[in-house]
């Protein structure tokens, strides 16, 4: 299946990298490659995550890892990366596309 990294997704990694690389470039890189290959998994095993608990969507699922939540749309034939966030925030529905 298919894995789709909406922008959103992808400024949220940004912002995680930059907010690690304070104290370390290199660690920072290491943990977003690793958040990224955690969220690939989903090709292989689409419905490895949990259904969110903020949001009433079967088809809205999240994956986690360490201590980030990374949500996903579960479609027919692909996977939307629809955010990523601190695992003890709530989900902010403004933020994607809900």
């Amino acid at each position: 299946m298919k894995i789709f990294w909406t922008q959103e997704s992808l400024d949220q990694l940004f912002d995680i990298e930059e907010y690690i690389s304070r104290d370390s470039p290199e660690r920072a890189a290491r943990f977003v490659n690793q958040l990224i290959e955690h969220g690939e998994l989903l090709a292989e095993n689409p419905r490895l995550g949990r259904k969110v608990p903020e949001v009433a969507q079967p088809a809205i699922r999240e994956l986690l890892f360490k201590k980030y939540r990374i949500v996903y749309r579960l479609n027919e034939e692909s996977i939307e990366i629809l955010t990523v966030f601190e695992g003890h925030m709530l989900l902010r529905i403004d933020e994607t596309d809900l």
